[in-house]
């Protein structure tokens, strides 16, 4: 099971969309980065950066 469906079932509410879009960005990530932006206390940015590395 992925940490987004372990965190949806871990409460019986929804969780917010900016949370869900953040777990679901680390399901999918194997190399990466994810940048997280705040204005005033919100998450109002999520931006994934994904590294594809090849072997010669």
């Amino acid at each position: 099971m992925s940490t987004a469906e372990e965190a949806a079932k871990a409460g019986s509410e929804q969780l917010p969309r900016a949370i869900q879009t953040v777990l679901e960005a680390l399901d999918k990530l194997k190399f990466g980065a994810i940048q997280l932006t705040v204005h005033e206390g919100r998450l109002v940015q999520v931006d994934v950066t994904e590294r594809h590395r090849y072997s010669n």
